[in-house]
């Protein structure tokens, strides 16, 4: 059984947060949640980017599909997933696929939650523009 051993690297964290969010994005997210929650958003970088996005195996675009996928089923997240529509944008990903991705969803998740979905996007891939 070959283990890969957990890595947990702040400053690659901050790094990819760097490439993956915007700093409107970054912004509104991490400066609240350190006055909200003191450390908690260190623990998100670090563990989150510094850790998880950190393993082989799967591109960055494959783990944005998959967070709009989760984030979509999950409901109720809706500037989590516009955070995520935007950092699928920044990587290059069209519009065309973005919404794609909540069709395809639709009969997975149900047609509210993907509905929802495609709300979301479109806002957010008209504040792209």
């Amino acid at each position: 059984m070959d283990l890969t051993e957990a890595t947990l690297d702040r400053a690659e964290g901050h790094r990819l947060l760097d490439v993956l969010q915007d700093e409107t994005t970054r912004q509104a997210t991490f400066p609240a949640l350190e006055d909200l929650a003191p450390g908690f958003a260190d623990w998100v970088v670090t563990s989150l980017f510094g850790g998880t996005y950190q393993r082989p195996g799967l591109s960055l675009r494959d783990r944005q599909l998959l967070n709009l996928a989760a984030l979509t089923t999950l409901g109720g997240v809706d500037p989590q997933l516009t955070g995520h529509v935007r950092t699928c944008v920044r990587l290059g990903m069209t519009r065309e696929e973005i919404i794609e991705t909540f069709v395809h969803l639709a009969p997975y998740v149900g047609v509210p939650k993907a509905l929802a979905g495609l709300r979301v996007a479109a806002a957010a891939l008209a504040e792209a523009r």
